[in-house]
């Protein structure tokens, strides 16, 4: 599997992005439901109860003369405060649905990691095999000059045992690569006991980079982080109306019936009278509630517009440090690519030469071997390092950092 099959895996199984997408929905679910007019109030009227009945309170079942009815209440709020109580909540669920794209793609970068991590292991491992091939060619010269020259003995035993080191770091690798198949299924939501096979070409990955002010230019309008403040801004500034909006009345309307001299479940007598009455809730207590409540919302607002410009600070700083980090990564790696590797390949190819024509050079061989074998696992760490500061910046930027 690819990059890209992998992300789409993890974007639809992982458990953090389906939480993620639960949490918005159950968020969303809550517009309606404040929007919604307030439930009314149906209600049962029975005055003038019955003598010696158990509901009748000292005298109050003496009068023969009671009226029993039904009433509906519905109550309503001033124009535009439910309004206003819903935007609010709708900011909040666009809010957390910008956190969940900033979740995306920080987990992202992250699976770029694990998998240009695992991609380095694995060439790793073809640099080991390379070297055990390698010291297989410098054993079988050594055995060639032992069978004529004991000396040589000792060249064959140093060979073995460079060989036998390769093959135990082998070993080594093949461990940590199990672990890293394991981590990567379980990241995409997978059984972790389940094969996977990773491929990819590390330089046809290394796409083309924007500058540094195109990155933070691109951040600052559209990094979801800066969307969140942004809509929790917007939010708080709602508030703010809809505090001041508490000092306006509410109201409620009530409609009621009723028959004289009825019981309540009994045949309607012929008299029947019916009543509206309105009802305004008007704020009182000198309005303590109503003005620490706009104080209240004033001070969240303060706190949403520090916190959006501390945010976009945040996110400058993150693109800016992402970048360094890049472009050391990148120097590091063209610098082994470039002339380390090239020329450590190129000492190893005059050392066997020599060795193998005169016999002379052991060491150096051994040497450069080495040098060659150390300067390759150098070269795709590197490399997977690059791949690593790329995916992490372009997700510090607000980008696909799989793209």
């Amino acid at each position: 599997m690819d990059l890209r099959q992998l992300w789409n895996e993890l974007r639809s199984n992982n458990p953090q992005l389906i939480a993620a997408r639960e949490s918005y929905f159950a968020a969303k679910a809550t517009v309606p439901q404040i929007a919604a007019p307030a439930n009314p109030q149906v209600g049962l009227i029975w005055s003038g109860m019955p003598a010696g009945s158990p509901l009748a309170l000292g005298t109050a079942g003496t009068n023969p003369n009671g009226q029993n009815g039904y009433s509906f209440a519905q109550p309503f709020q001033f124009p535009g405060k439910k309004t206003l109580a819903s935007e609010i909540a709708d900011k909040g669920a666009e809010s957390i649905q910008a956190q969940n794209d900033n979740l995306y793609l920080q987990l992202g970068s992250q699976l770029a990691t694990m998998y240009y991590s695992t991609l380095a292991a694995q060439q790793q491992l073809k640099v080991l095999s390379d070297t055990v091939i390698r010291t297989e060619l410098i054993k079988n010269i050594a055995k060639a000059r032992y069978s004529n020259h004991a000396a040589a003995y000792v060249e064959y035993l140093n060979a073995q045992v460079a060989q036998s080191s390769a093959e135990s770091d082998k070993f080594n690798l093949e461990r940590q690569l199990s672990v890293a198949y394991k981590s990567i299924n379980v990241m995409i939501g997978r059984d972790p006991r389940q094969k996977i096979a990773l491929r990819g070409d590390a330089g046809a990955a290394m796409g083309k980079i924007p500058s540094l002010l195109e990155l933070e230019s691109y951040a600052e309008g559209f990094h979801p982080i800066l969307k969140s403040t942004n809509l929790q801004l917007e939010a708080a500034k709602k508030g703010v109306s809809l505090a001041k909006a508490a000092y306006l009345p509410d109201f409620q309307i009530v409609a009621s019936q009723y028959t004289p001299n009825r019981g309540p479940f009994t045949s309607n007598n012929g008299q029947m009278y019916y009543q509206m009455e309105f009802d305004i809730v008007i704020p009182l207590y000198f309005f303590t509630k109503e003005k620490y409540g706009v104080e209240q919302a004033l001070r969240n607002q303060g706190a949403a517009e520090a916190n959006d410009v501390a945010a976009k600070q945040q996110v400058v700083l993150g693109v800016d440090s992402a970048f360094a980090t890049y472009e050391q990564a990148k120097k590091y790696m063209e610098f082994l690519r470039d002339r380390q590797v090239p020329q450590a390949d190129a000492a190893y190819r005059v050392a066997i030469t020599q060795y193998a024509n005169n016999g002379q050079g052991f060491s150096d061989l051994l040497t450069a071997q080495t040098q060659l074998r150390t300067l390759e696992i150098q070269l795709a760490i590197a490399k997977s390092n690059l791949l690593q500061a790329q995916a992490a910046l372009l997700a510090s930027a607000g980008k696909d950092p799989i793209e």
